[in-house]
């Protein structure tokens, strides 16, 4: 049956499928790099516009083409890896092409990141430039795993309008061009703090690498149709996030899970809290918790809840290993799970997620599954970030803690002066005896 399973998730191996019977026997696929996820940037901090790949068909960019004065805007799909933080410095040199017959006073060329302006240039030649390049600044703050890059060409006739007859010039015959050789030049390092459940929204880290082989779901050792219904519906949200050529993610009883994994793999932990299969993660955890039945448990105390029928997703720090996290789907009572179960069905609630804890709550009795509002989130931040996964200099790290901690450094800065006046005041006294003698 596994390997039927893996016939069928396995793209390139189902094609070679005939006839009324087959029988499969795969290899084992190899595990892509933790940070090749084909849909963002590459690894590699210098490429090509044609190493991306378009939103519409996941194909190669080539050259891109518009015409008229009201021509759209060329898209670019500049998702950063969700563990990516850039830095200043990074760069996109545009290269591009515009035909003949413009009005150099009203035309241009303007590169947008996600709404925001952030360069461009003026048409300047009545008779077309062909190849030019643009070089234009990428703010470190604004290049997130959901941005785009918008290239517009403002492309007016040289013909003025004809006010006696309100009538525009033609303006088909204006083109312009983004060539498939445009580069990026990028300045990043790896570094990215846990737990956040915006990051979920991404996949990550459950989908790094983007098989989900560092990804292990656990169950209770009896579960029930809603935690085998919210099991798949996780594997649905996760491989709608991911894109590889097999998926390897492994589900576990909480009796059958091996240490190893325990210690190596992001967890995702499903159930009530009766049946609950990872206790010691939640329990270990800050914040709001659901306890017993029918209670809850924060830092501020307790409280008792007869009517708990809220559903809650948590992520937390693994206790086996400050490298990973366990997501917990969990509630008080069945009604409650299934409320977690359309959550990550429905891509209006799902992509609401953020900080680490969110209560999922409803006032209808049976909410329609297409509403909106049929569901209330309300999220908290329970934990300080405590885990951070990075790959960066000495220096990037003394950076980050001088922001981090901004407060003690005149406090820093006082008890060093301090100490080199006590220095000076002792070399003077000693210098001072000396000469004495």
């Amino acid at each position: 049956m596994e390997k039927a399973a893996k016939f069928l998730a396995q793209p390139d191996f189902r094609k070679m499928g005939t006839g009324q019977v087959v029988y499969a026997d795969p290899k084992d696929s190899i595990t892509p790099g933790i940070r090749q996820w084909p849909r963002y940037l590459p690894d590699r901090n210098t490429f090509q516009l044609k190493e991306l790949k378009t939103s519409v068909n996941g194909e190669a960019f080539n050259d891109v083409t518009v015409r008229g004065a009201g021509a759209p805007a060329v898209e670019i799909d500049f998702r950063a890896l969700p563990d990516d933080k850039f830095l200043r410095g990074s760069s996109m040199n545009l290269i591009y092409s515009y035909g003949p017959q413009i009005n150099p006073r009203t035309s241009a060329v303007q590169v947008f990141l996600d709404g925001n302006f952030i360069g461009g240039a003026r048409l300047t030649n009545e008779s077309g430039e062909s190849r030019k390049s643009l070089k234009v600044d990428l703010p470190a703050n604004l290049v997130k795993p959901d941005s785009k890059l918008q290239v517009f060409f403002r492309m007016n006739a040289r013909e003025a309008f004809d006010k006696q007859r309100c009538v525009q010039p033609p303006d088909q015959q204006l083109t312009g061009t983004v060539h498939s050789d445009t580069s990026f030049d990028l300045k990043r390092e790896t570094s990215v703090q846990l737990p956040d459940l915006n990051l979920l929204k991404f996949g990550y880290p459950f989908a790094a690498p983007q098989d989900l082989s560092r990804t292990a779901v656990v169950m209770s050792k009896n579960p029930s149709v809603t935690d085998i219904l919210t099991m798949l519906e996780l594997s649905e949200r996760l491989g709608r996030l991911s894109q590889a050529d097999a998926v390897k993610l492994d589900v576990y009883t909480a009796d059958s899970l091996p240490e190893a994994v325990r210690k190596e793999d992001n967890l995702v932990a499903i159930g009530v809290v009766s049946q609950f299969p990872l206790p010691d993660a939640l329990n270990k955890s800050p914040g709001i918790n659901l306890a017993q039945a029918f209670s809850r448990t924060s830092a501020e105390g307790n409280v008792q809840t007869p009517q708990d029928s809220q559903g809650m997703i948590k992520q937390v720090v693994s206790p086996w290993n400050s490298d990973r996290v366990v997501l917990a789907l969990t509630a008080q009572t069945e009604i409650g799970l299934e409320k977690v179960r359309q959550v990550l069905n429905q891509d209006p609630w799902f992509f609401q997620l953020k900080q680490d804890t969110v209560l999922i709550s409803s006032d209808k009795k049976n909410p329609p599954l297409y509403d909106p509002d049929a569901y209330q989130l309300t999220f908290s931040q329970s934990a300080p970030r405590v885990s951070r996964v990075e790959e960066t200099s000495l220096l990037s790290k003394l950076s980050r803690l001088i922001q981090d901690n901004w407060l003690l450094l005149p406090l820093g800065i006082v008890g060093v002066s301090l100490l080199l006046y006590g220095i000076v005041q002792i070399y003077l006294k000693r210098l001072s005896t000396g000469e004495r003698k």
